[in-house]
């Protein structure tokens, strides 16, 4: 069973939610896929600050909030949907403060994350709002983290780009065009995904390892 992690990282719930929800959706009826989804909205998530505690501890981040939790959730899942509206061409905070708090795994924990999927996606209050500009900075927090980038089929590119028109969940389902590339892009990760766990279990079956 491959399970697909589905993480809107707004502070809002309006369209980046309503979008991470119907990606699931599609790949929810496919054979051996389990989603769940997980939001940033109303989490405390402190940025890291590189004081570099759990190196020097070898543990992980001694920071109180919720990160603790949602970063063991993020751990147990095999693929992600990682969602952002643009805020400022880019990611919003909320995200980019999840992603920094993963510290500990890539200097303490390393190999927690190798081998798993991610793909992109940004909801932009206008059609030209800084999606493709999001998505590229999700791909580069991805990378960041040893996570396999996942594309989106021809005319998708990198990701799924939706315009909402500032209407949440309304406007966003509005964009037929872009909810399209949501929906492929979440099938071509769930098929990725699917092989490669298929791969690594007939690899095993035959005592081959990396």
């Amino acid at each position: 069973m491959v399970k697909v992690l589905g993480i809107s990282g707004s502070p809002r719930k309006g369209s980046t939610e309503y979008v991470v929800e119907e990606a699931l959706n599609a790949i929810s009826e496919i054979s051996g896929i389990e989603t769940e989804m997980m939001t940033l909205r109303g989490k405390k998530i402190t940025p890291c600050n590189q004081c570099d505690y759990c190196r020097r501890e070898e543990t992980w981040c001694h920071i109180k909030d919720d990160m603790y939790d949602l970063v063991t959730k993020f751990i147990e899942a095999d693929a992600y949907i990682i969602a952002s509206p643009v805020y400022v061409y880019t990611t919003t905070p909320q995200l980019q403060a999840f992603f920094s708090r993963m510290r500990a795994l890539f200097h303490v924990f390393p190999g927690k994350l190798r081998n798993k999927f991610g793909a992109a996606i940004a909801v932009g209050g206008t059609r030209n709002g800084g999606q493709e500009m999001t998505i590229n900075t999700i791909i580069n927090l991805l990378m960041a983290r040893g996570i396999n980038v996942v594309s989106n089929e021809v005319g998708g590119y990198a990701g799924g780009k939706v315009w909402s028109k500032d209407k949440k969940a309304e406007g966003a389902a509005e964009d037929i065009i872009g909810m399209e590339t949501v929906k492929t892009l979440a099938k071509k990760l769930a098929e990725v995904s699917i092989i490669y766990q298929a791969g690594k279990e007939n690899l095993e079956s035959k005592n081959i390892n990396f």
